[in-house]
């Protein structure tokens, strides 16, 4: 698994933007934040977890906190979007080259516009998917931020 080739889109996407962190792979695939947490041992909230979603048909990555749900309204109009909604599996594989659950915040084919939840800037690590859903890596958020060239939004 630590030569997947999305593991290793993502390791080398961090490496490049001179992030020193370990992707961990887990024993068992986790598809919910609860289950990342739980296998970490760690607070719901520090998982970051990377939402596709389609705004007017253009790929959004959003960050958020995996202590919450996306508002989708709210989002959508702070950015002045007709129709934000969740992508399908094949919209998200097209613009990020990684199956829905193992969604990483980088290592995309090329550049999605980000927003980094406000809410994980309180943990002084976060967590997110390395590439495939059996893989994640520790961050803090400035890094998370810097590394995606992501916007800090309050998205719940």
């Amino acid at each position: 698994m630590h030569n997947h080739p999305n593991v290793t889109a993502v390791r080398d996407a961090l490496e490049s933007a001179g992030v020193t962190a370990e992707i961990v792979i887990l024993d068992e695939a986790v598809h919910t934040a609860a289950a990342a947490a739980a296998a970490l041992d760690i607070e719901v909230g520090q998982i970051a977890n990377s939402l596709i979603f389609d705004a007017d048909g253009e790929p959004l990555l959003v960050l958020t906190s995996g202590a919450h749900r996306v508002d989708t309204a709210k989002v959508a109009a702070a950015l002045g979007v007709a129709k934000l909604r969740r992508a399908t599996p094949e919209f998200v594989r097209q613009h990020t080259g990684q199956a829905i659950g193992g969604v990483a915040p980088l290592g995309h084919p090329k550049p999605v516009r980000t927003l980094v939840d406000v809410d994980l800037g309180q943990f002084p690590v976060v967590w997110a998917a390395g590439g495939v859903p059996q893989s994640v890596f520790p961050i803090t958020y400035a890094e998370l931020v810097r590394v995606t060239d992501g916007a800090p939004a309050e998205v719940a």
